[in-house]
Order: structure tokens, then sequence, then C-alpha cells
């Protein structure tokens, strides 16, 4: 890739000493390169608008995971900028995003090298009918409850929070009732376990729903499960580590431009961001090759 006006490393400044090490280790690999390198950490929203502001021509690497590859995109488009190239350096608990487009995780100095030898492309984006933006996946029932339970053992239990809320979540959550339709055309109509739509393969740290999406194709990969009953859910969790859970009859893959979902006291959890009870999007739909991605 060209490079020539430099790089603004985008750094949460919350994040820990080890991770500032790995930025500093990012910024001399650039540097090396021969390219100019600003670090901006940020601790608010509106710090990430500065540096919005004064990107100017160069790229913006997010080093981080997907809520802070979200929160970059999503001001970007909020201040018009999504003209911006925008790199990923995985540092997140998740890493989704970076896991569907294949930069090496746990690897600065392979980042680095995915970073400086790929091309810009345009990357599709979820808008919201309440105005959210989506950039790797958005879920709705068991994901989300999983997700709450992992919020809240998170301060204890680190990296394990996630899998073990699943664990919990699985035990004890039935379906919800809801009404799901893609382009029109109803998909699920009553208790429905999860609904995942994915613009990248999966959420929570490795669990691939969608192992086919593809983030540049101009579609959503909507997976609705309706695997409700203790023995189907515990059997789905099993497929679902495995790959095998398209092929149950309880599982469906639907690709298409726009998704309704219908239900009462419904709740989200957008890349990774866990949403307020009863304040999920009703309508999401796809932006095509919104936003330019290097990777």
């Amino acid at each position: 890739m060209s490079a020539a006006d430099g790089f603004v490393l985008l750094v949460n400044r919350a994040a820990g000493s080890s991770e500032d090490a790995v930025v500093d280790q990012v910024a001399l690999l650039l540097r090396t390169a021969g390219h100019e390198v600003e670090v901006r950490a940020c601790g608010q929203p509106d710090d990430v608008d500065d540096v919005v502001a004064a990107v100017g021509d160069r790229t913006l690497v997010v080093c981080g995971g997907d809520g802070s590859l979200h929160l970059a995109v999503g001001r970007l488009r909020a201040a018009g900028r999504l003209d911006v190239p925008v790199g990923l350096v995985p540092l997140g608990t998740g890493n989704d995003f970076a896991r569907a487009v294949g930069i090496p995780l746990e690897d600065p100095e392979g980042a680095v090298g995915h970073l400086l030898a790929s091309a810009t492309r345009p990357i599709d984006l979820l808008i919201g009918s309440d105005g959210r933006t989506c950039v790797n996946a958005l879920h709705i029932g068991l994901g989300a409850t999983a997700a709450a339970r992992a919020d809240a053992m998170k301060d204890n239990l680190d990296d394990l929070a996630y899998p073990l809320g699943a664990i919990l979540a699985g035990l004890t959550e039935g379906g919800t009732p809801m009404r799901v339709e893609v382009d029109g055309e109803a998909v699920a109509d009553g208790p429905t376990l999860l609904v995942a739509v994915c613009n990248g393969t999966g959420f929570g740290g490795g669990a691939r729903i969608a192992p086919d999406a593809d983030p540049a194709d101009g579609l959503l990969d909507v997976v609705v499960v309706q695997a409700t009953g203790p023995v189907a859910r515990a059997a789905f969790g099993i497929a679902l580590q495995r790959g095998t859970h398209l092929e149950r009859d309880d599982v469906e893959l639907v690709r298409g431009r726009r998704v309704i979902i219908d239900g009462d006291d419904l709740r989200d959890d957008v890349d990774g961001e866990l949403g307020e009870p009863g304040a999920a999007a009703r309508e999401w739909h796809v932006d095509p090759g919104a936003w330019r991605f290097v990777g």
C-alpha cells in the first residue's frame, strides 16, 4: 500500500502497560519501514472526534478490538470522513473482525506486515434504524444475554468471562418471541434462541456463526437459531463449536440487504457493545462499500 502521508495510531487510553508496549513496538516497526507515525491516546469518544478532525490524508490505524474499530468507523461516518483509510492492529479480547479478514492475532510484527502489504478496499457497513452502525456483527437473544452476564464477571475473569457467560445463559435461557424478516421474507416468527446479523464471520471471540460471511459482498448474513429446548440448546452449542451448526434443521442462514427484527424488550450486542434492554434497533440494512479498510 501507499502510505506516503503517514499513519495515526488510535489507542485506547484505558489500555494497560502491556498494550502500551505493543503500540510502541507497532510505531517503531512503521517508522523503521520509513513512515511517519503519530500516536493518539483516547479516553472518550470526543477524543476520537479530535483525531478524526486532524487525520488529514493519513491512514488511521486502530490499535484495539472490535469495539475500538466500531467507535472509530462510527465517528468517521459522523464526520463525513469515511474516505479515510483504516487499518487495524488487534489488541482487544474478541478481535472477531480481525479474524474475519485474516489479520494475525497476538503478533504485532505480523499485523504490521499485513498492514503494509495490503491494499485499501471498500468494506460494507451495517446501519440501524436508530442511527447506530455495525462493523462486524450484532446479535439478539442468547448472545446478548451471555454478553450481559460476561460483562458482570469481566473484572474477575477477564478473557474467560464471555465463554462462562455463554455457558450460564445457555443453561437457563429459553427462546424469545420475535419475528425476523430478511428483504421482506419471514425467516422466523415465534420463540427464537438467537439472531445474528453478520458482516464478519462471528462474534464473542471466535464463535464463527456465519463462517462464509464476506464483509465486502454487499450482503448481510443473518443466522436465526430456533433451538429453544434445553437438549436442542446444548446440541446447538456443540455444533457451533464444531462448525456444523448450519447443518441443523433449527438453524437457518439467509443473506440479504435488510433485516427487520420485531419483539418485546429485545436487547442487542453490536460489535461487543451491549445495548440497553428494550433498546434494540428494529431494522438494519447494509451500506455496501461504505468505508475503506487496509487489509
